[in-house]
Order: structure tokens, then C-alpha cells, then sequence
């Protein structure tokens, strides 16, 4: 019997996340995974280009929501208050794929090639978050500087969440945001030198 798309995707999914907590990434094929899923190789390749991809799977549909929802915010807001907008849509997902997502984490921290892919990925969410904020008429440099910090500020609030499931990520969220806050209001004015 034909399995769907998204049935197989899960499968290999789980399937990945059990055989990298087992035997850990390096030691694991795709072939074992399809095998653990009940799927031939074929169909992991049909949906994934190798075994790393696995666990990024909706990085794409993350990074378009993400976008959609700093271009579509109220056009009265700050730059950080749209990204925490858009971040709170992030959090839903990540909570409601939170059975998935915590060994993930794991796994991707203690794996130096998926570290290195992670980083990857981040960094395209950063731009497309720049992006984003200079269609909404922020300027290059403080788009970037905002998409870069919003974002490390994000990973903080999801690092605390995996260390503290007793909240949840929204409320690690909006604390990453106020800490985030409140160092740039402790940050002194620029003292200009005088020209000799």
C-alpha cells in the first residue's frame, strides 16, 4: 500500500532521530534509516538529499512564515517588535513539534556536520529576515544588525526552553526579548572624541 508524502516524511523523521540517539549520526545511512522507517531508499532520497537534511526538514516553510509575518505587521512597529511577532508564530511550531524537536536539538549539538549545517541554515533565515525588514523601509545596516540579534536572541529563548520545559517557549521568548531590552537601554550614548 502507497504511503503519502507526509507519512513517509515522518517516518524517516522518527526514524532518524531514533538511530542518531542510538548509534549516532556518523554510524547511521540512509539506508538504515529507510530500512527503521519500513521504506525503501529510494524514497528517502525522493524526499531528502542526504542524511542530514532529515532533521531540517520545514526549514523552508519556517523561514517563509517567519517572513510573511515581518512584511505583513502593522507598519507602527519597531523593528525587534515585529520579530518577536513573527518569532511567537515560530514558537507555536517548535511547541507543537516539541517531541521532535527537543532530541533534535540535542542531537545537532553534539554533531559537529550538522552543527555546520545549522549554522547554514540560520544564516539564510537572517537574510530573509533582512530582507524582509528593508521592504518594510528599515535601512541595510540596521535591518541586518536587527535580523542578526532578534534571531541569536530566538536560539537563546529556545536553548532555555529545552533546558526548562516548565515554561513555555513563548514566555522564554518574551524574557529572551525584555533581557534584550533592557541591555540595550543599559548601553551608554557614544562618547564622540574631539578632532585635534
Amino acid at each position: 500500500m502507497p504511503r503519502s508524502g507526509e507519512d513517509a516524511r515522518r517516518r524517516l523523521q522518527q526514524a532518524a532521530l531514533e538511530l542518531y540517539s542510538e548509534r549516532g549520526f556518523e554510524e547511521t545511512t540512509a539506508a538504515q534509516i529507510a530500512a527503521r522507517a519500513g521504506l525503501n531508499p529510494r524514497t528517502f532520497f525522493r524526499h531528502y538529499p542526504d542524511k542530514r537534511e532529515v532533521l531540517f526538514d520545514g526549514e523552508a516553510d519556517l523561514r517563509a512564515a517567519l517572513v510573511r509575518e515581518v512584511i505583513e505587521a502593522p507598519e507602527d512597529l519597531a523593528p525587534f517588535e515585529v520579530l518577536l511577532g513573527a518569532f511567537r508564530t515560530a514558537a507555536r511550531i517548535l511547541e507543537d513539534n516539541r517531541p521532535f524537536s527537543e532530541p533534535r536539538l540535542q542531537i545537532i549539538a553534539a554533531t559537529p556536520a550538522l552543527r555546520e549545517r545549522e549554522l547554514a541554515k540560520h544564516a539564510s533565515i537572517i537574510e530573509a529576515l533582512a530582507q524582509a525588514l528593508r521592504r518594510r523601509g528599515q535601512n541595510d545596516r540596521l535591518a541586518a544588525l536587527a535580523a542578526q540579534t532578534g534571531w541569536a536572541t530566538f536560539q537563546a529563548a529556545a536553548d532555555a526552553w529545552i533546558e526548562d520545559p516548565s515554561q513555555s517557549l513563548q514566555a522564554h521568548l518574551d524574557q529572551a526579548f525584555d533581557d534584550l531590552h533592557t541591555l540595550s537601554a543599559a548601553t551608554r550614548p557614544r562618547v564622540t572624541c574631539p578632532e585635534n
